[in-house]
Formats: C-alpha cells, sequence, structure tokens
C-alpha cells in the first residue's frame, strides 16, 4: 500500500521528500521514480539511519499521504 502511494502521488510528494530531508538531491529523486526501497536506502546513505529507522521514518512520511 504504501508503494502504492508513494508511485501515485510521485510529482506532489517530491516537493515534500526534499522538505523532509534536505540532503536529497533532485538526481536522487529521478532515480527514485516512486520506488519506497530506493528511498529507504538513500536514507540509509545520506543520513546514516539503520535500515528500520529508514523504513520507520519512510513510513511515518507516507502515511501523511494517506
Amino acid at each position: 500500500m504504501n508503494q502504492d502511494i508513494l508511485k501515485g502521488k510521485w510529482k506532489g510528494i517530491k516537493g515534500s521528500l526534499k522538505e523532509q530531508w534536505g540532503k536529497l538531491t533532485d538526481d536522487d529523486l529521478t532515480m527514485l521514480e516512486g520506488k519506497s526501497e530506493k528511498l529507504v536506502g538513500i536514507l540509509q546513505e545520506r543520513y546514516g539511519y539503520t535500515k528500520d529507522k529508514a523504513e520507520e521514518e519512510y513510513k511515518k512520511f507516507v502515511g501523511r499521504f494517506k
């Protein structure tokens, strides 16, 4: 379900992603193309999150758009 939300609302969510996580670049967002697994990986890389923490942050973020 979360994956569907991310893909379905991708254009509107991109700006919110950059607001939430300012270290994400435009290239990151282009590469993500609404794919949650990639976003979780980039959050781990950019912010030093553990996988669990990155998934938790992702779920909180996507929950705002349900």
